[in-house]
């Protein structure tokens, strides 16, 4: 089938994983099963037979596969997926039509409200399609409403006779009571009603969906009996949902930080509409019973490849369209909420919803962030949010409003928060304290920003701060973190602020800094001080991508922690500066440690010289129990390794479990090479590859 499965991923029975990627190629049409007697027996369903083993299922493009999926022929199909399939992944989607869409409305609520799908993954959509994207995301938190001219669910009506009326289904999303709307929930409902009411018009023909301009959702908005110049409720707040009540004062402050956010996140949201692409070539139907089938595999993939880069590469602003979020929270802010399509979000019945939700490399708009962020308030039955290269910008607040409402609630689950992005309203350290407190439960926290942010500058004219609630100079309290993993933008960054964090993390087991820059050692130092007063769990600390030529003190001090079990320093120039006299005190910071069990240094430029003096570490007289070691990157070549592995042997002791020699200069002497790894296989489990070193000369010239 030419599948490669990635190098990341352990594969732990063959078997099932062969049968997996047999189901998706059958599906999408890219095997032709009719060229094979045996797959076209009537008797025989290739995909029934395989489903049982499917546990990840991605659909791509113009979600083929879904409308196969749902179809009659493959009930049985469908059934043993709800029981098998674990994570349902999109990729690459283009634009689809109404007729696809309704059948992923049926796909996903048999697949995750009754089915056993627990993470839903979404990869590389330049230009998320509105509607899809709410689907997507709504029928992932558990609610489910029939689209139009769709066939009635038969496990609900068999789940629906010991089931009281759904009427109050909404009251999980939007309380016990019906609440004041907040400009979030406004927005999302005027977003369901909008597809439903194009869908319904688009049904009879099939057509494709077409863009929302200001005046389509104007009109379609006064259709269905929508005034857009009624007064506006005071927004209700997390605090009114549970009974409490909260000073005017504060609340005044949130709704009018929220506003200024909205309208600085409509004025700066790109147009996210492109040209209506021609319909393209669909595969044809995987029937439950295989026949004859003409092989359309590789024609339609070109074409839908074709479209999908032009439709990303054509791409360019209409300036009469507007988008839904800011028809939803401009147009509408006058509006009486129960008019905007929230009878729909009431009667929307409350199913089983995923546990894990990852959007990576998925540009959020404004009525896509929103949506999210109303849904993330109430989804209690999250454990794992990743946000990747969303481009949230400022609506990184309204993310920390929703984070809190939901840490608020009782049963909350979210213990792990990865967030990443190429630029942040927020300088990234200020950004970690303020999730640190909106989820004090939370458990694994990865943030990385890869530039710095306009805070950073205050230089840079119209530079308006962040709401006062959200950065508060107040101490964080004590939190359950056990896992934090940080990537800084370039810049010095306060010491004191990250020391405030740390000093809260009292649970914390590992820490990752990834280009971390401090004004002086001795800010590196208050690090580290504070690492050992506060953090006496740590086991696990990881530096990358830092210049620690001029902290030589520093990193004696923690190889000499007797609590710690792992160090890493990955491409952090530690022998840049006397490396004659610093190797020496290193080795002997090692050989009295008696915990550190992992030492990796790729990266730093070791040499034949560093990696002989590191070979006394396993020295008789030494107590040290190092039982890993990773030395990739660091310019060894083989003579300097075979003396390595003698001096093991003459010691007399098996120095480590694992031994990691990535991307070094053995191939210059493959036979000297060859036997200094024979003969430290006999000590350790030797872990290499076959680099070309020419590729590194200028590291080699740099080095003489």
């Amino acid at each position: 089938m030419k599948t490669r499965p990635s190098s990341l991923e352990s594969v732990t029975c063959w078997r099932a994983k062969f049968m997996e990627a047999f189901f998706s190629h059958v599906l999408r049409g890219t095997i032709d099963v009719s060229s094979d007697r045996r797959l076209c027996d009537q008797r025989f369903s290739p995909l029934l037979h395989s489903s049982r083993h499917v546990r990840q299922l991605t659909i791509c493009n113009m979600l083929q596969g879904a409308t196969e999926l749902v179809a009659e022929p493959n009930r049985r199909v469908l059934e043993t997926l709800a029981s098998s399939l674990h994570t349902l992944k999109f990729r690459h989607l283009l634009f689809s039509d109404v007729a696809a869409q309704q059948s992923l409305r049926q796909l996903l609520h048999q697949l995750i409200h009754h089915g056993a799908v627990s993470q839903v993954s979404l990869y590389s959509w330049p230009v998320p399609e509105s509607a899809l994207f709410i689907l997507i995301l709504t029928m992932s938190a558990g609610f489910w409403q029939p689209g139009p001219g769709g066939p009635p669910c038969r496990l609900c009506g068999e789940a629906s006779r010991g089931r009281a009326t759904s009427r109050n289904e909404g009251s999980l999303l939007l309380g016990s009571r019906r609440p004041r709307r907040d400009a979030a929930e406004r927005c999302a409902a005027a977003l369901m009603a909008t597809r439903r009411k194009s869908e319904t018009k688009q049904m009879p023909r099939a057509a494709p969906a077409t863009r929302v301009t200001r005046r389509s959702t104007h009109e379609s908005l006064i259709a269905s009996g929508t005034d857009l110049k009624r007064g506006l409720h005071p927004p209700a707040t997390s605090h009114e949902a549970s009974g409490t009540k909260r000073p005017p004062s504060t609340l005044a402050a949130t709704s009018s930080a929220s506003a200024s956010s909205s309208t600085a996140s409509s004025k700066r949201a790109p147009a996210n509409s492109a040209p209506q692409p021609k319909p393209l070539k669909r595969f044809k139907r995987a029937a439950g019973k295989k026949g004859p089938r003409a092989r359309q595999g590789s024609g339609a993939e070109s074409e839908d490849l074709y479209d999908f880069v032009f439709i990303v590469a054509g791409e360019k602003e209409d300036g009469e369209e507007m988008e839904i979020g800011e028809v939803a929270c401009g147009a509408l802010d006058g509006s009486d909420p129960s008019c905007l399509g929230l009878p729909a979000l009431e009667a929307s019945q409350r199913f089983r919803s995923i546990s894990t939700l990852e959007l990576f490399t998925v540009p959020l708009s404004t009525e896509a962030a929103l949506t999210l962020c109303h849904l993330l308030s109430s989804w209690v039955s999250l454990e794992s949010l990743t946000l990747s290269y969303n481009g949230l910008g400022s609506n990184i607040f309204r993310l920390l409003d929703s984070l809190r409402a939901l840490s608020g609630q009782a049963g909350c689950r979210l213990r792990a928060l990865h967030l990443s992005d190429l630029f942040s309203p927020l300088p990234i350290l200020e950004l970690t304290r303020a999730i640190v407190r909106a989820l004090p439960l939370l458990r694994v926290l990865s943030i990385r920003v890869d530039h710095p942010s306009q805070r950073d500058n205050p230089a840079v004219p119209g530079n308006a701060g962040a709401p006062s609630h959200i950065i508060g100079d107040e101490e964080i309290p004590e939190n359950c973190l056990e896992q934090l993993e940080m990537g800084f933008p370039r810049g010095a960054q306060p010491a004191p602020l990250l020391c405030s964090v740390l000093k809260a993390s009292g649970s914390l087991q590992q820490l990752s800094l990834d280009s971390a820059t401090f004004a002086s050692p001795q800010d590196f130092g208050l690090v580290l001080q504070t690492l050992k007063e506060y953090n006496l769990a740590l086991k696990r600390l990881s530096f990358h991508d830092m210049n620690l030529a001029d902290c030589q003190s520093e990193v004696l001090f923690l190889l000499q922690n007797l609590t710690l079990q792992e160090i890493t320093f990955s491409f952090c120039r530690l022998f840049e500066k006397r490396p004659a006299q610093f190797l020496p005190e290193m080795v002997a910071a090692m050989k009295g440690n008696s915990t550190l069990k992992g030492l990796r240094l790729p990266g730093n430029r070791l040499g034949n010289a560093g990696l002989l003096a590191l070979a006394d570490v396993f020295s008789e007289d030494s107590s040290s129990s190092l039982c890993q070691l990773d030395i990739s990157s660091n310019c060894i070549k083989p003579d300097g390794l075979l003396e390595f592995a003698k001096r093991l042997e003459r010691w007399g002791r098996g120095a480590f479990g694992h031994l990691r020699l990535f991307q070094n200069w053995l191939d210059q002497d493959a036979v000297t090479a060859r036997e200094a790894i024979r003969r430290l296989r006999a000590t350790c489990h030797v872990v290499s590859d076959s680099w070309d070193s020419s590729q590194a000369f200028a590291d080699y010239v740099s080095t003489m």
